[in-house]
């Protein structure tokens, strides 16, 4: 299925004349316009800056320490034993 793009926003922004000729080149080299380069380029920019984000970066250690719970779970405490009863509660109260 072609995917549809409605282009209702606008950006503006001054570089030099030296970042526009490189980027006017790599936009000749994609075979796109200005516009769409930097469109695509911003684009793909932040899509990695959030994913980078997002991604929960952890040593072999605590890996193995996050693994380990996992695993072998320790037995819910009091105040999660409190909590799911709460819990059971609301859900039972919003039926």
């Amino acid at each position: 299925m072609a995917k549809t793009s409605t282009r209702s926003a606008r950006i503006e922004a001054r570089i030099s004349p030296e970042a526009l000729s490189i980027v006017r080149r790599a936009a000749e080299i994609q075979g796109r316009s200005i516009s769409d380069f930097v469109v695509a380029a911003a684009q793909d920019a932040a899509e990695r800056t959030v994913w980078q984000t997002e991604i929960i970066r952890l040593s072999v250690k605590h890996q193995e320490q996050f693994y380990g719970a996992l695993r072998n779970p320790k037995p819910p405490n009091a105040a999660l034993k409190r909590a799911f009863a709460k819990h059971r509660k609301l859900i039972r109260e919003s039926k």
